[in-house]
């Protein structure tokens, strides 16, 4: 599943490509996840503002209106200034003055919703209940410690529900608790203030390490021009169960939570 990483390695692949951009046409293919909330015919005519990102929404900013982009399980977007015609997969294209923008997604769990804002529904309705986000200024420790506190669950599945935290997927989980040095398992309302701090220097250093790098490529992932993330080629113990721990050689662990697998090193992350 495309991750905060690779929802804003997307973003910046193509965003600088469509600012200013009119729709020509909004051509929908099978149904995704949830309607587009609009007559594909309304959006012709509309400029391209801006590209932001919520979470693993990408925002295209329309002089009227929001498009709210979700990549679902398996989507992906590209940006192509030549016609192409659109393969079994390609469920949307957003034909724009600079190129077409299509989302590619064989599962169908993605989305393309449009709303008159980002205060208005079904905007906030799929934006409200998001965390804070990670890479931006209003990740603050102490209300991310305050946050912890509020949860009994587990840290890693706490990480990954998305309402203390936006965006920490399940690679990036693994990677960040054991560079902080905390099991994955232990509840989240028992973190102190000090190990909280590490956690949230960690998670911050993991993202922006993922989009230095492109994010990451466990199946199919590309941005916007076609390119694969590496992420995953450095990642010190997600994928790697059975093998040395790279700060102690003990072997990395593989557990189940939460129905997603957990990679820790038994040793580093004692408690």
């Amino acid at each position: 599943m495309p991750e905060l990483p690779e929802v804003e390695v997307t973003r910046l692949s193509f965003a600088e490509r469509i600012r200013g951009a009119r729709v020509l046409a909004a051509h929908p293919g099978l149904p995704l996840r949830w309607p587009l909330g609009c007559t594909p015919e309304s959006l012709v005519g509309r400029t391209v503002q801006d590209v932001q990102r919520r979470g693993k929404y990408l925002l295209l900013q329309l002089d009227h209106g929001v498009l709210l982009v979700h990549l679902g399980m398996s989507g992906s977007l590209g940006f192509r200034t030549a016609p192409a015609a659109p393969g079994r997969h390609d469920h949307f294209d957003l034909v724009t003055t600079h190129g077409t923008l299509r989302l590619h997604d064989p599962r169908r769990f993605g989305a393309v919703v449009w709303s008159a804002g980002t205060q208005v529904d079904p905007a906030r309705k799929l934006l409200g209940s998001l965390g804070m986000e990670p890479l931006g200024e209003q990740f603050d420790p102490a209300a991310f410690h305050a946050g912890l506190r509020g949860r009994r669950a587990p840290i890693k599945q706490v990480l990954l529900a998305g309402d203390v935290v936006v965006g920490v997927g399940n690679i990036y989980a693994s990677e960040a608790l054991f560079q902080a040095g905390i099991r994955p398992t232990v509840r989240a309302d028992r973190l102190s203030r000090a190990r909280a701090d590490r956690l949230h220097a960690a998670v911050r250093q993991v993202l922006a390490r993922a989009v230095e790098r492109g994010g990451s490529t466990l199946r199919d992932f590309s941005s916007a021009t076609g390119d694969s993330g590496h992420f995953q080629l450095e990642a010190a113990v997600y994928g790697r169960a059975g093998q040395p721990c790279p700060q102690c050689a003990t072997p990395v662990r593989l557990i189940r939570q939460g129905q997603r697998s957990t990679y820790f090193c038994p040793r580093c992350q004692r408690a």
